[in-house]
């Protein structure tokens, strides 16, 4: 990944996450118990930017969430790309972020084999 890719992306993350949790003046958007931008990927030409948010509430207002900042996009589009100095700003499209709800489920079921592992009288090995 080039470097200028890579600083383009921790700039929108860092600008966007700023944005939406200041400017952003939504409904659907403020439903949400906690917001966050977790990750920024750019197409190779930088034009399109697919930001990922992580998004804690239930499954309704994630939907909400992602349709209020659909149609945010094009309000945050300008003032992120004059902040990050980019004669184009890249398309922003908006998706949840599965990695925090995946990790949280792995956890659940690791958290379930200890317990039926003590139940039958198992020994569990320390964690790293």
């Amino acid at each position: 990944m080039s470097q200028r890719k890579q600083r383009v992306e921790h700039g929108l993350r860092d600008v966007l996450t700023e944005m939406i949790n200041r400017e952003v003046k939504d409904p659907r958007v403020r439903a949400a118990t906690l917001l966050t931008v977790t990750k920024v990927e750019l197409n190779v030409d930088l034009s399109v930017a697919m930001v990922y948010v992580s998004i804690i509430g239930d499954d309704a207002t994630a939907d909400g969430v992602l349709a209020g900042l659909s149609k945010a996009a094009g309000f945050l589009r300008g003032p992120v790309g004059r902040k990050l100095n980019l004669q184009h700003a890249p398309e922003l499209r908006f998706q949840a972020d599965a990695s925090i709800d995946m990790s949280e489920k792995l956890a659940s079921i690791i958290r379930d084999d200890e317990e039926r592992a003590r139940a039958a009288g198992r020994e569990i090995a320390p964690s790293p």
